[in-house]
């Protein structure tokens, strides 16, 4: 492998002994007492079968999310720019999770220290987006609430500041072990689970996603007892209690629904982390993190379910395109094969006008 000094912007200064950009990645993992196999284990088969399944699954729903915002001119509103954002976060997060089960198991052991920063990079990279995104949907939620509008009335520049910084944010937090918070000159410090990252990286970065998390408890929490009041108030002067009932558990369901998924999403992944980079030695962190960063990874699904199927016209829109894709492959098959026909017969009949005859069922 060439030097590495190529890849490091930065001076090689050794603050605590000495750097290791030269060695392998199984030293790194023989360093961390994590197990880098050899060889195609049944457990390393079924997490990178699943890991394709929600990958492909992920890639198909977010491509459907953002062509269906893109077609429909309904949804050129800041809400859907930002749902937009959200689906592409995702989008990018399952092309970085589909990078990483082409280069897991035994595939690891062949990495370069830049290949595998570049692995890990796009991952945290993307997630950090997808999070930040859930985060700043929360924020322009509760301002429309807040202004009694169905849509926020954000000029289009501000939100494309706020999609500019979702992605500056989440930039900085993935490229930053790869070029400093690291820990190639830092052993001592060097993470369980990611083994050439800094544990006090890990800890930041888990802190900074259940920070958010709170955050959204706070905004949608505010949303649901502003909204309840604000019915409650219009009950007592209006006949509509079974309404008031109605939209009541409507309100409550999309909060839960919301919160729900992303602390099963998210939560198990974060704790693990937070305690990796705390450095927990009784916590067995390595027999679960797979299965953790999995259920990370699957929160990009349901967030095209959460935040863009329980909207009645992006149903509308999402059956419009996929009826579009049948009929074109419908129309596709059916011409291919009156062509066939048409080649294997010697026998064609035609109209007295000199056209062929067409189906018109079509």
């Amino acid at each position: 492998m060439p030097p590495l000094t190529s890849l490091f912007p930065y001076p090689q200064v050794v603050i605590m002994g000495q750097c290791y950009y030269n060695e392998t990645i199984g030293f790194f993992y023989n360093n961390s007492g994590k197990e880098l196999s050899l060889h195609w284990r049944p457990k390393d088969v079924v997490v990178v079968a699943l890991g394709l399944t929600v990958s492909v699954l992920v890639l198909l729903t977010n491509l459907l999310v953002i062509a269906a915002i893109a077609s429909n001119r309904r949804f050129h509103q800041p809400i859907y720019y930002l749902l937009g954002n959200l689906a592409a976060a995702d989008l990018f997060a399952g092309m970085a999770y589909l990078f990483l089960m082409f280069h897991t198991g035994p595939r690891t052991a062949r990495l370069s220290i830049k290949g595998w920063f570049l692995r890990q990079g796009l991952l945290d990279t993307s997630l950090t987006a997808s999070v930040a995104t859930l985060l700043a949907i929360a924020v322009e939620r509760h301002r429309s609430v807040m202004a009694v509008q169905l849509h926020s009335r954000l000029p289009r520049g501000r939100v494309v500041t706020l999609i500019v910084g979702v992605w500056v944010a989440a930039l900085g937090l993935g490229l930053l072990p790869g070029h400093f918070w690291h820990c190639l000159c830092d052993l001592d410090s060097c993470s369980r689970m990611v083994p050439l990252f800094s544990r006090s990286y890990l800890a930041v970065w888990a802190l900074s996603s259940l920070l958010v998390f709170l955050l959204m408890v706070t905004v949608y929490t505010h949303i649901f007892f502003y909204v309840r009041r604000r019915v409650e108030r219009m009950a007592e002067h209006v006949s509509c209690h079974p309404r008031y009932r109605e939209t009541t558990l409507s309100l409550v369901k999309t909060v839960v629904i919301i919160l729900g998924a992303f602390v099963v999403c998210w939560t198990p992944g974060q704790v693990v982390l937070l305690l990796d980079g705390l450095d927990c030695k009784s916590c067995n962190v390595l027999a679960v993190e797979k299965y953790f960063l999995l259920l990370a990874e699957a929160n990009s699904l349901v967030n095209a379910v959460v935040y863009s199927c329980r909207d009645a016209e992006m149903r509308r829109t999402f059956r419009r395109l996929l009826c579009c894709m049948c009929l074109r492959w419908s129309n596709h098959k059916s011409a291919h094969s009156s062509s066939a026909q048409m080649g294997a017969s010697t026998r064609i009949m035609l109209p007295e006008n000199g056209h062929p005859l067409m189906d018109s069922t079509l």
